[in-house]
């Protein structure tokens, strides 16, 4: 090739070159769901454009259960069937499910005071059967407290029907130390208390507090109780509230023997138990030394309706035409057959403290059994 022609070749090719760079890219990308992001530099926590809700923004779950005029439960609604207001402000539902197959957390709260000794075989073997049927395997889970003067976790959260079971062979009355004169105290000797407390109210706070609090989900006690309270440290009040802060039902059952207050250990405490409960802290919950307040004379049955009622469980009276079997079978009906409703509080009614909750249908023959209101920003 002479000179002239290499000259000409050479001056071809870098042309050709200088065209094919002028050529648009044509490198395959992604598609996105705006493209405005193309021309902005990617931050790394933009690389996943996950939906998310501010942590500003207050969720309240709602569970309900309806019944029509004949008690029986109605589990066929849609969210176009509930009207629900807070503090008197209608309120938009977000969401809206049935919760017949979510995991269920549930607490079993024994009364095992002297005032309970002639029932604790049958509500032993009732309990035990109510969490076999209802509890289900690696879904389901429970933890039992038994209460007298002292408050003792029998079972922890479990999913074992084994430990239940076994949790449930322990429990019993104290015994009456004959040798304490039923009066206050006595020294030596560890065991015990010889019965004179039935601390209803501790049980409850301490179960919600401990427990219920830090679960997340569906979660209901069930309390098995003559209602009579004699000892606590917190008042009923505080223990609704701690109920209703933990988002937890409460499901009474009032199992009385009228002749039970007839017994003699029922003039005083004794020693106690040992390996009960303790109060977040110590001492008092919101403070106070090592007396325990008066306790006035309180009809257990009143007292069990207000904490159902306020906490949106319900309450069961154990009769002859109603055995503690069958109580508990309604319970298991109702805890499958719930109605799951959440909403997002407009500003103006997103205070702190109390609000209350009104839940309706648009059939007013229906009856809808939902908690009375909800604790905000505590």
């Amino acid at each position: 090739m002479s000179a002239a022609s290499y000259q000409r070749w050479l001056i071809s090719a870098i042309f050709l070159f200088l065209a094919i760079r002028s050529l648009p890219s044509q490198q395959t990308t992604k598609p996105t769901l705006n493209d405005k992001t193309q021309s902005q530099p990617t931050q790394p926590d933009q690389q996943a454009q996950t939906p998310t809700f501010s942590s500003d923004v207050k969720v309240v779950n709602v569970l309900a259960t309806v019944r029509d005029k004949k008690g029986q439960i109605v589990s066929n609604l849609t969210q176009d069937d509930f009207k629900l207001a807070q503090d008197g402000h209608p309120q938009t539902i977000h969401y809206f499910a049935k919760d017949t197959d979510l995991p269920l957390t549930l607490g079993l709260l024994v009364d095992t005071s002297m005032s309970q000794r002639r029932l604790i075989d049958q509500e032993r073997i009732a309990s035990y059967g109510f969490l076999n049927d209802l509890m289900r395997v690696d879904k389901d889970k429970a933890f039992i407290i038994h209460f007298d003067w002292d408050i003792e976790l029998l079972q922890d959260l479990t999913t074992s029907h084994q430990k239940l079971e076994a949790a449930f062979d322990k429990l019993d009355t104290p015994q009456f130390n004959q040798a304490g004169g039923g009066g206050g105290g006595g020294g030596g000797g560890g065991g015990r208390r010889g019965g004179g407390g039935t601390t209803l109210y501790d049980a409850i706070f301490l179960a919600s507090d401990e427990l219920m609090r830090k679960q997340e989900g569906r979660k209901a006690l069930i309390l098995l109780t003559d209602g009579v309270d004699i000892g606590s440290k917190v008042s009923l009040d505080r223990a609704i509230e701690t109920a209703q802060k933990a988002n937890t039902l409460v499901y009474s059952i009032l199992y009385a023997d009228p002749d039970a207050y007839g017994h003699p250990s029922f003039s005083g405490p004794g020693m106690g138990r040992h390996g009960g409960m303790g109060y977040p802290g110590g001492g008092y919950p919101g403070g106070g030394g090592g007396r325990y307040p008066q306790q006035e004379p309180h009809d257990g049955k009143k007292v069990l309706q207000r904490i159902s009622k306020e906490t949106g469980g319900r309450f069961f009276e154990v009769t002859k035409k109603q055995p503690i079997n069958e109580i508990y079978t309604q319970i298991e009906e109702e805890l499958r057959n719930q109605y799951n409703l959440g909403f997002t509080p407009a500003k103006a009614d997103a205070t702190s403290g109390y609000h209350s909750i009104t839940l309706t249908t648009t059939n007013k023959d229906l009856i809808v059994q939902t908690r009375e209101g909800y604790y905000a920003g505590e």
